[in-house]
């Protein structure tokens, strides 16, 4: 029995079957199609559709959005390249405040924008993108090539070694983005973690020397290599309820630091409170640190494991 478009039948459950004339083909198609409640999300692909019955299985509005959202958190990550390149400008013009403004900002992005990659699944949603090498190419220019900049720039160390300590720098932090080891399994950066944006927010902020701020360069380039361990102040869980607050005071309290002219006051005298709690917040982060370093490594694992 041949059956026309319109005589197709409905049938009960939650599948519909339907057959329908291919000319030219001599014998009938029988078609299954799959409905999908509304309230079910989406089925891959599409299934042809007869009559009043239509099913056009395209993603939904809901699909759409989380799509959209995990866009929208990669364009948010991207924006901190925008915020280097105006901290490099601002290298260029002299005015080294407007340089921290916006390397602040871009830190702020950072700070973030993993949280936010993570709740809107990017990386299931977004498979042809890989948001872990974007941020790593803007974190390169934020935390390296910017402050390097700034090292060269602005005379922080002696003169006739700018060029050596900008290009050390920027040699060792390749090794530091390359490290396949350079968290713990409990998210803690392995070795210096290139943070010479905040290195130089120190030199900044406390008017160190020239000759000072060369050793403490040559320092950190060493530490690199070194497997201590540094706190990531979102990630970590070791104490995460003082971490968190602590890291909101520091950033806040460096704003204020770093609005201070050098040349006019000095910061610990023209905000005495505000360089103190900034001085306890950078305290507790360092102590952390310590203890994680010091604290046995097969001991921590066996917490791991525990939670």
């Amino acid at each position: 029995m041949r059956m026309t478009a319109g005589s197709a039948g409905k049938l009960a459950g939650p599948h519909k079957y339907f057959i329908t004339d291919q000319p030219p083909l001599p014998l009938c198609t029988i078609r299954r199609i799959q409905l999908t409640p509304p309230d079910r999300g989406w089925t891959p692909g599409w299934v042809s559709h007869l009559g009043d019955d239509a099913v056009d299985q395209k993603p939904g509005d809901r699909q759409r959005k989380e799509v959209a959202a995990a866009w929208a958190v990669h364009t948010f990550t991207a924006s901190g390249i925008v915020l280097g390149f105006l901290a490099l400008v601002a290298i260029l013009d002299g005015d080294k405040i407007a340089v921290f403004i916006w390397l602040g900002l871009a830190l702020f992005v950072d700070g973030i924008d993993g949280t936010l990659a993570r709740r809107a699944k990017v990386t299931e949603l977004t498979p042809q993108f890989d948001g872990a090498t974007l941020d790593n190419v803007i974190d390169f220019f934020n935390y390296v090539a910017v402050p390097a900049m700034m090292i060269y720039w602005f005379d922080f160390v002696p003169e006739g070694w700018a060029t050596v300590a900008a290009a050390a720098i920027m040699a060792v932090s390749c090794y530091t983005f390359a490290n396949m080891g350079m968290k713990s399994h409990d998210y803690y950066f392995v070795g210096f973690p290139a943070l010479w944006n905040l290195v130089v927010l120190y030199f900044h902020v406390l008017q160190t020397g020239p000759w000072f701020n060369l050793t403490v360069i040559a320092i950190c380039c060493v530490l690199t290599f070194v497997p201590w361990k540094y706190v990531h102040p979102f990630r970590v869980r070791d104490w995460r309820k003082v971490t968190v607050p602590m890291t909101v005071l520091w950033a806040a309290t460096s704003f204020r630091l770093v609005l201070i002219h050098p040349d006019d006051f000095k910061a610990r005298e023209a905000s005495p409170l505000i360089f103190w709690l900034w001085v306890a917040a950078s305290v507790y982060f360092a102590t952390l640190s310590i203890w994680r370093s010091l604290k046995p490594e097969a001991e921590r694992e066996a917490e791991a494991d525990a939670e």
